[in-house]
C-alpha cells in the first residue's frame, strides 16, 4: 500500500476547496478525491446544467407542501 501525500491532500482541501480544517479532516480520504473529482469509477463531477436537472427532476417542495 502507497502512502498519501497529505502534504498536497491539505494544500488542494484547504487552498484549493476552501475547507476548514475541521471538515478536512472529517472526511475519508475517498470523499475527499470525489470532491476534487478523481474517482476513477465515476464520471466527471456534476456540472450546473447536471445540477439543474437534478433539481426539477427532485423539488425541495412539491405542490402538497403548504407554507408554515
Amino acid at each position: 500500500m502507497t502512502g498519501l501525500d497529505w502534504p498536497g491532500l491539505m494544500r488542494v482541501g484547504l487552498k484549493g476547496l476552501g475547507l476548514r480544517p475541521a471538515e478536512f479532516w472529517a472526511l475519508t480520504p475517498v470523499e475527499l478525491m470525489v470532491l476534487l473529482g478523481a474517482d476513477g469509477n465515476a464520471d466527471a463531477p456534476l456540472g450546473r446544467s447536471r445540477l439543474e436537472e437534478l433539481i426539477r427532476q427532485f423539488p425541495d417542495r412539491t405542490e402538497d407542501d403548504t407554507d408554515e
